[in-house]
């Protein structure tokens, strides 16, 4: 099999990157940079390295000795002249050259863009106030006809001994010469700027790769002014992504990729687990939201700010060559975590192997620092999600909350209040395992005007909650009632059986009187909603004081009369009418039309008189012919209950009452 060769042209720090990538590929690459320190910087062993400038004719004889399957220019930006004289000897030898383009970043709002070096120093002629030049020891000669340049300008350049002797014959020196090698984190910058207290950063725009963004965010936060010399014309050419998936398939190259969706616990070491900590010391490329990043990443690591399912897979699509990626997400990447629409997203990629890493959620780390177990408490989550709170508040002694948003808390606790929870004891504990870590604790009442951090968890304690009903069992002298109809207990009791709520289902109440189908079908989908629809404005009130009564909180009462007050609520699993107000045919029409294709809803009617009862079952014939309905019956029942007379009991009997019930499924048979 024929050894596959390169040229590449370096100096920049994707053209490292590449040559790294190439030689750990086993291709036999020779890197061509302009300095001993450049060639410092390359860590493969296996890599062909010289360090003297060439000129055309030099370039030509390399490539008669070396023959090279590609020519790849990798050099910087603005080294002009050298992307000349690579073409050309391309050209002149018939090799072929491929540019390694480094992307530029998007426009900085704020900043000031100059066509070039002159035009930076003319800009800075006009001003006053320290300035921080990265711009690299070759352009600072342009700085010299500033006025008291000298005390003014501070040049970050890099620490070669050439490079400081140039400076000082230009007469920089001391801590007006900053000898580093980038690039570097935004909070170098920032504490950089912050030290020499600069009014103005000069820097062309190296792009990712060269650390632009960094800059740009540290000189935003420290109120500096943005100067960005802008770049020369680019030719065509590839991105690093690009330039890797090229090589790959023209070589014959096999890439696969490891991808660690590591919980890193509450985003601080000490709370990082070994094997997350060993895989992320491990990774070429780290990915997170930027707390996330910041909080793990190594020195020189490479790092992008992503969250999202598709941000993610893009940027490892950006960077084929890194072997080992990670993602840092906070928490446990089993509890309320980005992981699973993240593992969803990856697993079909072929040359993804996707692993899972758990790490110490937050709610295990504050039970810790409370001295209290969790192991019977109920667990939910604010996180920019809908939670039924009351619920497990209702039916739980211990409840944690993961909260990310102030007035998604200071809501909860008026919720709270509202239902008659002012009173029960709260401990938030926020930025936990952060050195401005804060327990505090108080009731749901005093919370309601909270005002701490977002990054918070919630622990709410009821001393006496209430047990629920195993099946439906509310007596009817526990609802409020006036003078409203109501579906008595034992009626009640059946239509819910009839009904077949599952956990999560979305039920309609039709003509819902005093509530009482209504707040027990809510009790019980405790991951659902219930939608209560009345007519009539006393009625509604009772419902709202049942309501709270029960603390019924996925229960949403809808003003109006059916059908129409049914526009705009979602598609329903489950439905009861219990008063249609002569209009049952047009009710059942808007619902069943409706439906989408081969959704299925579970329709319960309660019917009284005889004539509703005839147009009732014409109409369960007519759905029977269409052959989408199932599980159709008409139940009647009678009921008589004792009641006291003096000495004795007699029984008095109740209207006796049809339950009609089925199931319809949309476009079940054509």
């Amino acid at each position: 099999m024929k050894t596959s060769r390169i040229v590449l042209f370096g100096g920049t720090t994707e053209g490292r990157k590449l040559a790294e990538y190439l030689a750990g590929q086993r291709v036999q690459v020779h890197v061509c940079v302009t300095t001993a320190y450049g060639e410092s910087l390359m860590k493969s062993e296996a890599l062909h390295i010289t360090h003297e400038p060439m000129n055309e004719e030099e370039m030509i004889r390399l490539f008669t000795e070396v023959q090279p399957d590609f020519v790849i220019d990798a050099t910087h930006p603005y080294a002009r002249e050298v992307t000349a004289n690579v073409k050309e000897a391309c050209k002149k030898s018939a090799q072929t050259c491929l540019r390694l383009m480094r992307e530029s970043t998007d426009r900085e709002k704020e900043a000031v863009y100059v066509k070039d070096i002159a035009a930076a120093a003319d800009y800075l002629m006009e001003t006053t106030g320290n300035i921080l030049v990265t711009t690299g020891s070759k352009e600072l000669k342009a700085y010299t006809r500033l006025p008291e340049y000298q005390d003014r300008i501070y040049a970050r350049v890099l620490p070669s001994a050439k490079v400081v002797r140039t400076c000082e014959e230009l007469g920089f020196a001391g801590p007006h010469l900053i000898c580093m090698q980038g690039p570097f984190s935004r909070e170098m910058n920032r504490i950089v700027l912050k030290e020499h207290q600069i009014r103005y950063l000069v820097t062309k725009d190296s792009g990712v790769e060269g650390g632009f963004p960094e800059k740009a965010a540290a000189a935003e936060e420290n109120n500096t002014t943005l100067i960005v010399i802008g770049r020369p014309e680019e030719e065509e050419g590839y991105t690093y992504a690009e330039m890797v998936r090229f090589l790959n398939e023209q070589l014959g190259l096999k890439n696969f990729t490891q991808v660690d969706l590591i919980g890193i616990g509450m985003g601080t070491q000490k709370t990082l687990t070994q094997e997350g900590a060993a895989a992320l010391e491990k990774a070429d490329l780290l990915i997170g939201a930027r707390r996330m990043v910041e909080a793990v990443q190594r020195e020189g690591q490479l790092t992008y700010t992503a969250y999202q399912p598709e941000e993610i897979l893009r940027v490892i699509r950006e960077h084929p060559d890194c072997a080992q990626v990670a993602v840092a997400l906070s928490g446990d990447v089993e509890f309320y975590s980005g992981a699973r629409e993240i593992s969803k997203r990856l697993k079909d990629e072929a040359d993804l192997e996707v692993r899972r890493i758990p790490g110490i959620c937050a709610i295990s780390y504050f039970c810790a620092r409370l001295g209290i177990s969790w192991e019977d408490g109920a667990l939910l989550s604010i996180h920019g999600q809908k939670a039924d709170v009351i619920s497990a508040v209702r039916t739980h002694q211990k409840t944690f909350v993961l909260s990310s948003d102030s007035e998604g808390i200071r809501a909860l606790f008026r919720q709270m209040t509202d239902c008659g929870y002012g009173d029960l004891p709260v401990t938030i504990g926020e930025n936990l395992s952060y050195e401005d870590e804060v327990i505090q604790t108080g009731t749901a009442q005093e919370f309601c005007a909270y005002d701490g951090s977002s990054l918070a968890v919630l622990y709410i304690e009821h001393p006496h909650p209430k047990k629920e009903w195993v099946v439906s069992g509310i007596s009817d002298e526990e609802f409020l009632r006036g003078e409203v109809p109501m579906t008595k207990e034992e009626i009640r009791s059946i239509v819910l059986t009839k009904l077949r709520l599952k956990e999560d289902a979305v039920v309609y109440d039709i003509g819902a009187g005093t509530g009482s189908v209504a707040v027990e079908a809510a009790l019980r989908v405790k991951g659902g909603h219930v939608y209560a629809i009345e007519r009539k404005e006393e009625a509604q009130i009772l419902l709202k004081e049942n309501q709270k009564r029960f603390q019924a909180e996925n229960l949403s009462i809808i003003p109006g009369e059916a059908p129409e007050a049914l526009a705009g609520l979602p598609v329903p699993d489950c439905v009861f009418i219990g008063g249609s107000g002569g209009r049952l045919r047009e009710i059942l029409d808007t619902i069943l039309s409706g439906l989408p294709a081969g959704k299925s809803v579970r329709m319960v009617i309660d019917v009284v008189t005889l004539e509703t009862l005839s147009g009732m079952v014409t109409l369960l014939q007519e759905l029977a012919s269409t052959g989408n309905m199932t599980s159709d019956e008409v139940l009647q029942v009678s009921v008589a209950k004792s009641r006291p007379a003096q000495s004795v009991h007699i029984m008095t009997g109740q209207n006796p009452v049809y339950i009609v019930s089925f199931t319809y499924q949309k476009g079940k048979v054509s």
